[in-house]
């Protein structure tokens, strides 16, 4: 359990691909520090302590879920399955949902950006978690730029460069990198 911006944020990591492994050095520290740096940034915190579940996966895994539940089949980087709404008990964590990455396809979109998987990483760690906190940039142009700008700024905290722009490599790099 770690503390988060709102309270306790109990972030539960399941890797089920060895693969991931060579990421970060200390993946679980990492993957939480990028759950916590998406918590930290939302408009409207959750109160209270919280439970979010970030599952390491394969592309086979994730394709299953998309099919599962988005009708698509195919592979995605990730998805986020936001908890319904519970009401809250003293002193127990609200799940806020599960956030799911696959793999290969991580590691291919980092290839083709240029990006390091731990930056690639960290960015859709952020992203799936403001997705569990309501964020959505499907819902219009306006929308899309918010949660843009959310994932940058809690990937500044966390000394990754803007995903966003047009060559990563030109982005103004942050005067101390500290690993996620």
């Amino acid at each position: 359990m770690s503390a988060g911006p709102a309270g306790e944020a109990e972030i539960d990591v399941a890797i089920e691909d060895p693969r991931w492994e060579s990421v970060a050095p200390d993946l679980e520290a990492f993957v939480i520090r990028a759950v916590e740096a998406g918590l930290a940034v939302a408009p409207a915190p959750p109160e209270g302590p919280v439970e979010i579940s970030i599952l390491l996966a394969t592309d086979a895994v994730v394709q299953d879920l998309n099919r599962t539940w988005r009708g698509k089949d195919k592979p995605t980087n990730v998805l986020s399955f936001p908890a319904p709404a519970q009401p809250a008990h003293a002193g127990m964590p609200v799940p806020l949902g599960d956030v799911v990455l696959a793999y290969d396809t991580m590691l291919r979109e980092s290839a083709e950006q240029s990006k390091p998987l731990s930056d690639h990483l960290a960015h859709l760690l952020v992203h799936g978690t403001l997705h569990l906190l309501g964020q959505d940039h499907e819902t219009g142009e306006a929308d899309a730029d918010a949660m843009e700008a959310l994932e940058v700024a809690a990937l500044r905290t966390l000394g990754v460069p803007d995903p966003y722009a047009p060559d990563p490599s030109s982005a103004e790099p942050p005067a101390e990198r500290a690993a996620p």
